[in-house]
């Protein structure tokens, strides 16, 4: 992300973040706040996203077996 991006989209989140918690911060503070969320938040963010498709594979998986098995006993096996 570019710097002035993430500049502009962190004084952003940070004014509404401290209008939401009601903290009184000048606008320096305000954007460093927001800055620190947006880098704090991405590395969550991508940290999920990184979880999620590994575990959404697992489930597939899990998902597809549960298939297999189910039509294996119901037209296979007799």
């Amino acid at each position: 992300m570019p710097i002035v991006a993430l500049i502009i989209i962190g004084a952003a989140a940070g004014f509404l973040a401290t209008r939401l918690m009601r903290i009184e911060a000048d606008i320096p503070t305000t954007m460093l706040i927001g800055i620190a969320g947006a880098l704090i938040g991405g590395m969550l963010l991508r940290f999920l996203v990184t979880v999620m498709g590994w575990l959404s594979g697992f489930v597939g998986a899990v998902l597809g077996a549960l298939l297999v098995i189910w039509i294996w006993q119901t037209y296979l096996r007799r």
